[in-house]
């Protein structure tokens, strides 16, 4: 298929006709997916990350015959991404930006996608002037029209830090480090609509991964690898699920077709509380409405992100030609809008939340046959490359309990 039909057909094609002895079934042929062939040494409930590595692995390294299951329309769970209207490639599910320090995982993903070499970087607006995101030299001395040097930055932030005798909040992790007025300006307004919550009631871990640099580096992240894929992240996931062995089932509940579905396993990657049926009730999350918008001009903004912690209902606008480096005359971008209803994106960080948590991690240890993996069967964020990482740790484990040695990069001759 080429390039211009994919773009017409936003990438769908692909999912409702064979690829290269892939079996891709669609979902609308039930007739076909009651049949007798409908037998599985896996059954895999989710094809974003966590399930397509998964899927691939044990297709190709062990030859194991496996369904991939999805209710929705289109695999790459949240990274999905697809060409609009316009022709312009869009990430239907907000901004996904791959970064990773392992060598081994990004090599792994290398197998199914060329890279575009990509550093990915996000201002904010406050007080009027866009400044630098994570902190750094610039946005103090454009918040404060100020020429620090770097170690005179080093002073500064020692003398606004607050003390604390302990670091429980995601407001003290950032008055520790920067003070109260930064925190004011930069986190307390968008964590507040992201969250649904005031920094001071939730955990730490939220703000406390947040780099504060005393240099001029204006990167968002500083990991070895920095890169998109170069056709994009549902082309990768369509080469890995590529396979004679995986076939994927999508608007489809995995419970709908469990017992038509003989396996032997079952690897589970949504919400590990719904999986129980909600038996100790619902585990928080929290949700985004995204609005898509088309404009004719060729850049909107001056940065691929722009944060808006105390403006505006939505959190931050992406424009998306800047993650894929496409040459259009248009250009599209996403507003993000937090909320409490919807599709589970973000595991809430606090103390009650993780020992509910808890229980149903006890009930998933206790049920044999099935395996949780990945950002909502494990109630944890993750970024991709963690998730990848856990998912090939899973297919070692595995491999260990079938007596077998994974080797993850070596495919079954």
């Amino acid at each position: 298929m080429n390039r211009s039909t994919r773009e017409r057909l936003g990438l769908l094609a692909v999912l409702v006709f064979p690829v290269d002895g892939a079996w891709l079934l669609d979902p609308g042929n039930r007739q076909a997916a009651r049949g007798d062939n409908l037998s599985f040494d896996y059954l895999v409930v989710g094809a974003g990350f966590a399930g397509s590595v998964i899927a691939e692995r044990l297709a190709r390294v062990y030859r194991k015959r496996v369904l991939v299951v999805d209710r929705r329309p289109h695999i790459a769970g949240n990274a999905y991404d697809h060409y609009n209207d316009d022709g312009i490639l869009v990430h239907k599910y907000g901004p996904h930006i791959f970064h990773t320090n392992s060598r081994e995982i990004f090599e792994y993903l290398s197998r199914f996608t060329a890279w575009r070499s990509y550093e990915h970087r996000v201002l904010a607006s406050v007080d009027g002037k866009l400044v630098p995101i994570p902190v750094n030299l610039d946005t103090v001395n454009i918040l404060y029209d100020l020429n620090l040097t770097s170690e005179e930055l080093e002073k500064y932030f020692a003398s606004v830090a607050e003390r604390r005798e302990f670091v429980r909040t995601a407001e003290d992790a950032v008055v520790t480090r920067i003070g109260r007025d930064l925190y004011e300006k930069l986190f307390r307004g968008y964590t507040r609509k992201q969250w649904g919550l005031d920094p001071s009631q939730l955990d730490a871990s939220v703000t406390a991964r947040i780099p504060v640099r005393t240099n001029r580096d204006p990167r968002y992240f500083t990991d070895n690898y920095q890169a998109m894929p170069r056709d994009g992240y549902t082309r990768l996931f369509e080469n890995m699920l590529d396979h004679p062995n995986i076939r994927v089932l999508l608007n489809t509940d995995y419970r709908d077709i469990r017992a038509k579905a003989r396996s032997a396993e079952v690897v589970y990657t949504g919400p590990i509380d719904e999986f129980f049926d909600y038996r100790f009730g619902p585990l928080p999350y929290r949700s985004l409405h995204f609005q898509h918008q088309t404009l004719d001009c060729a850049v909107f903004q001056e940065a691929p992100v722009i944060n808006y912690p105390n403006e505006h209902p939505y959190t931050r606008v992406t424009e998306f030609k800047y993650l894929t480096g496409q040459k259009h005359s248009k250009t599209s971008i996403v507003y993000e809008y937090p909320r409490a209803e919807g599709e589970p994106y973000y595991p809430v960080p606090r103390k009650e939340n993780a020992e509910l948590y808890k229980r149903y991690k006890e009930l998933a240890d206790a049920t044999p046959g099935v395996h949780f993996v990945g950002r909502l069967a494990t109630y944890k964020y993750y970024n991709m490359d963690q998730v990848v990482g856990q998912a090939l740790k899973l297919c070692h484990k595995i491999a260990g309990a079938s007596h077998r040695t994974i080797a993850p990069f070596r495919e079954a001759s």
